[in-house]
């Protein structure tokens, strides 16, 4: 299996799907211009719904992680290469406007793990 899945899982379908290739895709082990599986093979693979993948792409996508080549297909985009390197510049900057606004490295982790703890609903 490209990714892993449990469909017994609390974790929605669609969030599986797509933080399962973007760990893949930060750790380099789905290297830039890799074909991934059609929406329906891997909607078929998985057992869920096609429109479920098809939701996980679209978001890989507005990542940046992926690119759709129209008929040709999705494949992992250059792009992907550099997430880590934009959350890591994302990051010194928050702590650059934290420590701008006075704020201690207590009270700016707090915010910013409320902040990743938001994003998981």
């Amino acid at each position: 299996m490209i990714i892993p899945f449990d469909s017994a899982s609390p974790v929605p379908p669609f969030e599986q799907v797509r933080s399962g290739f973007a760990t893949r895709i930060n750790d380099r082990s789905l290297p830039v211009g890799t074909k991934l599986p059609t929406v329906r093979a891997l909607a078929a693979d998985l057992g869920i719904a096609p429109n479920t993948v098809a939701r996980a792409y679209r978001e890989l996508e507005e990542a940046g992680l992926i690119e759709t080549r129209g008929r040709a297909g999705s494949f992992v985009a250059a792009a992907g290469d550099q997430s880590r390197r934009r959350a890591q510049q994302a990051a010194a900057e928050y702590a650059a406007l934290t420590r701008k606004l006075g704020l201690d490295d207590a009270e700016a982790l707090a915010i910013a793990r409320a902040a990743l703890d938001e994003g998981k609903n």
